[in-house]
C-alpha cells in the first residue's frame, strides 16, 4: 500500500519560483508609489488577541462570526490569526504612541491574512494583501489621496477594465438612525427576503444590500438609501472627496448600496473592481473609520485606509516581463578552490553561480549559456587549482593566476573603463 501523497492544506497555495517575478513587480510598484507619497512600511504580528477583532471588526460581521481561525495558547488566552489589517495597525498606533508624531501617520503593509471562507479564484484561506492607512487626519483630501494611490498602483501593474464604486456611510449617529429605518423596511418585507437576511435583520441589516438571493435583491431595489440620510457635514465631506477625484481624473460611480463587510467604517467607502475577473470582480477597497480607535479603548482618532488582494490583482493584471536571473560568473569545478572563488566573487558584489549538479564539462558550459553568464571559470580539481577564464561573448579563454585576478577581470568586464 503506497503512502498518502502530502499536499498543501485545502484552500491554501504555494508560491512557486516562476510566480515571483509578478509578485515582486507588484510589490516594487506599490512600494514606490506609496513611499513617494510619504507612506512608511509597517508589519504586525500574524496573530493577535481575539478581542481586537471582536471589538474592532464587529461581532455582527461574517469575519468574526464565521471566518476567523481562533485558538487558545498554553496560558488559556484566546488568539486569532489576523483576518484583516486595519485593526492591528490601529492597535499598533495606539500602543506605540504614534499620536505624538506629525499627523496623519501614513503606513503601508504587504502581509498574509487568514479567513475560513469558501475558496474560489484568487481567494484562499491564507491570502496576501497590500494595504495603506492614514491615521490622524479628517481632511477629505486624505480619502481622495488613498483612492488615487491605489488607482495608480492598479494602473501601473496593468490591471484591465478598472472600475471604482464610491459611497458614504455617514457618521455613526447618522447610520444608527438610518439603521432603524432600514430594519423597519426589512421587517415589512421579511416574507420576501432570504432566510439568512431575515435572521440577521436586527444584527446587521446593511448586509442585505450584498445578498445574492433574487427575492432579497428585488426588495432592496426599493429600500431607503443611506446617502439620502446624510447630514450637511457628511454630504459636504463626500462632495469634497468626489471633487478631488474629478480633479485627478479618476473616474467613479456613486453607489448608494455600497457597504463594506466591517463594522468600523464611517463616511467614505469605496471598492475597486476589474471586469477581467468575471462575476467576483472585487480587487480591494476600504474607507474611513473614524470610530475605530475608540472601539479599541483609545482616544477619538480619525483614520482611512484600504486593502487589496495580491492574488486578485495578479489574476487581473498583465503578466510582468520575465526577468532572467543575472549571472556574472559561472564557476565549474569540484575543488575547494572552486568553492572559494564563488564565495569571494559574491563578496565582491558579483552574481556567481557554481556548477553543483555533477554535469560534464560540456553540460556545465551549456548550463552557463542558459543562464547567460558572460564569464565562465573552469577550476582544475588538482592541488594547483589552475583557473581558465572564458569570455562567452568572444570565445576567448585565458589562464588566470588566482581568484583575485578572476574577480578583477569579471568586474572590469561588467563595468568597462
Amino acid at each position: 500500500m503506497s503512502a498518502t501523497k502530502l499536499q498543501a492544506p485545502r484552500g491554501t497555495q504555494d508560491v512557486l519560483p516562476e510566480q515571483w517575478p509578478e509578485r515582486l513587480n507588484l510589490e516594487r510598484i506599490a512600494r514606490r508609489v506609496l513611499e513617494d507619497a510619504g507612506y512608511e512600511r509597517i508589519e504586525t504580528p500574524t496573530f493577535e488577541a481575539t478581542e481586537l477583532f471582536s471589538r474592532g471588526v464587529g461581532t455582527s460581521t461574517d469575519i468574526v462570526q464565521k471566518e476567523m481561525f481562533t485558538f487558545r495558547d498554553r496560558g488559556g488566552r484566546s488568539l486569532t490569526l489576523r483576518p484583516e489589517g486595519t485593526a492591528p495597525i490601529m492597535r499598533a498606533y495606539l500602543q506605540h504612541g504614534m499620536h505624538k508624531l506629525p499627523q496623519p501617520v501614513k503606513l503601508w503593509y504587504w502581509e498574509s491574512f487568514f479567513r475560513d471562507e469558501r475558496t474560489q479564484a484568487g481567494r484562499y484561506k491564507q491570502f496576501w494583501q497590500l494595504g495603506a492607512e492614514a491615521i490622524g487626519g479628517t481632511d477629505p483630501a486624505v480619502d481622495a489621496e488613498l483612492i488615487c494611490l491605489l488607482h495608480t498602483i492598479l494602473t501601473e501593474v496593468g490591471v484591465g477594465a478598472i472600475g471604482l464604486r464610491i459611497g458614504s456611510l455617514g457618521t455613526v449617529q447618522t447610520r444608527t438612525a438610518y439603521r432603524e429605518k432600514l430594519i423597519a423596511y426589512l421587517r415589512a418585507n421579511e416574507d420576501s427576503v432570504s432566510a439568512e437576511v431575515r435572521e440577521r435583520i436586527d444584527l446587521n441589516p446593511l448586509r442585505a444590500f450584498d445578498a445574492d438571493d433574487a427575492g432579497t435583491r428585488e426588495v432592496m431595489a426599493s429600500a431607503p438609501r443611506l446617502l439620502d440620510e446624510l447630514d450637511a457635514a457628511d454630504a459636504e465631506h463626500f462632495a469634497q472627496v468626489r471633487a478631488r477625484l474629478d480633479a485627478a481624473g479618476v473616474g467613479y460611480d456613486v453607489d448608494a448600496t455600497l457597504v463594506r463587510g466591517l463594522d468600523y467604517y464611517t463616511r467614505t467607502v469605496f471598492e475597486f473592481t476589474s471586469e477581467s475577473l468575471g462575476a467576483q470582480s472585487a480587487l480591494g477597497g476600504g474607507g474611513r473609520y473614524d470610530g475605530l480607535a475608540e472601539q479599541l479603548g483609545g482616544p477619538a482618532t480619525p483614520g482611512v485606509g484600504w486593502a487589496a488582494g495580491v492574488e486578485r490583482i495578479l489574476l487581473s493584471a498583465e503578466p510582468a516581463p520575465q526577468r532572467h536571473a543575472i549571472c556574472d560568473l559561472y564557476v565549474i569545478g569540484e575543488s575547494v578552490a572552486a568553492f572559494a572563488l564563488a564565495v569571494e566573487g559574491r563578496r565582491a558584489g558579483l552574481a556567481v553561480q557554481q556548477e553543483l549538479a555533477g554535469r560534464s564539462l560540456k553540460g556545465a558550459l551549456k548550463q552557463a549559456a542558459r543562464l547567460g553568464a558572460p564569464h565562465v571559470a573552469v577550476v582544475d580539481d588538482d592541488e594547483h587549482g589552475r583557473i581558465a577564464l572564458k569570455d562567452t561573448e568572444t570565445g576567448e579563454q585565458t589562464v588566470v593566476p588566482d581568484t583575485a585576478a578572476v574577480i578583477a577581470r569579471v568586474l572590469k568586464g561588467r563595468h568597462p573603463g
